[in-house]
């Protein structure tokens, strides 16, 4: 099935063109970085505003780059939520616009899963259940136990800061540019060390769960003191965050007995959570390219192609919603 995909949830307007749920012919996005880099952050009103602007040309460039017209597609897809209400329905209308008029079926597919399917975009087998997933992104820190598709057990989460939000927030405490995770990360990578400084890590002892603010609140402290160099708090920071996340994963795999661990969301391109997650897991760690980390509209095409061969479908008035709930993931 030849699935037309769009993406909206936040600041990147995007759109694919996915086969099977496997393969992506198509995969392209407009990224908004630069227009909210003047605010520090993401605005959410003018996300909406430049997505009503991008979505009919991003559609239109993810059509040509597949080779292929409206009369190709078999379905449609629309990121349903979570994310800002107002971007949301900007893609998820013109999913369903486009699939009323065309007269096709319509899946409105949950961001985060959409995360995780990005792992069934990547060449070779497919992810073997039942599989641990770890959801890092800017707006979430999930842990979710995948038995198979769309049976999803939600074992914890982030009881604050997301890990990306942790490391936005850290890179404002840094004087980084804006976004600031990609920002802190380099220079994590070019620091020799942390040259003695120790930061807090919040183990929550008992639970799946994760607490970042009060090292949040640490970085503001240390920065304060201003006793340390920029490269040395990044590289304590990321360290911090780093050894909660894998600390966390490679003991729950062992304790559920997950044949593989699944990894997805922006904060999953960080090459140092790569290492240390695949070095400490028993299993094997699946992790997909970093153009398919961050918010793309093929990881929601592959998702809705595995619900779409289920046949499962959406109704046209559905509405989107904002929350982390992965009790609404297979609710339709």
């Amino acid at each position: 099935m030849r699935v037309l995909a769009i993406e909206s949830s936040c600041d990147e307007t995007s759109a694919a063109v996915v086969v099977d749920g496997r393969v992506a012919l198509s995969n392209v996005v407009a990224s908004q970085v630069d227009l909210h880099a003047t605010y520090g952050g993401v605005v959410p009103e003018v996300a909406s505003r430049q997505h009503l602007l991008k979505v009919i040309p991003v559609i239109q460039e993810a059509l040509a780059d597949a080779g292929c017209t409206l009369d190709d597609i078999e379905a449609v897809a629309g990121t349903r939520g979570p994310g800002l209400a107002g971007s949301l329905l900007v893609g998820y209308n013109a999913a369903k616009a486009i699939a009323y008029g065309r007269g096709l079926p319509f899946l409105g597919a949950n961001h985060l899963e959409g995360h995780i399917y990005a792992n069934w975009l990547v060449e070779g087998p497919a992810p073997r259940f039942p599989a641990l997933c770890l959801i890092v992104s800017g707006g979430h820190t999930d842990l979710v136990f995948m038995r198979g598709h769309g049976q999803y057990e939600r074992l914890g989460g982030t009881r604050d800061d997301a890990a990306g939000e942790a490391f936005d927030k850290v890179g404002r405490l840094l004087g980084l540019p804006f976004p600031g995770g990609p920002a802190v990360a380099r220079e994590a990578d070019a620091a020799t060390g942390a040259d003695g400084l120790e930061l807090p890590r919040a183990w929550l002892h008992g639970t799946c769960d994760f607490s970042f603010s009060g090292l949040k609140t640490a970085v503001l402290h240390t920065v304060q003191r201003n006793k340390y160099s920029v490269p040395a708090i990044a590289f304590a920071f990321q360290e911090a965050v780093v050894d909660v996340l894998a600390t966390k994963v490679s003991r729950l795999v062992r304790e559920l007995g997950a044949a593989e661990v699944l990894v997805a969301g922006g904060v999953a391109a960080n090459r140092r959570l790569r290492e240390e997650l695949r070095r400490r897991s028993p299993v094997p760690v699946r992790i997909p390219p970093p153009k398919l980390c961050t918010d793309n509209a093929a990881m929601i095409g592959a998702a809705a192609g595995h619900r779409l061969a289920l046949g499962e479908r959406s109704p046209l008035d559905e509405d989107v919603f904002s929350t982390n709930d992965w009790s609404r993931v297979g609710e339709r």
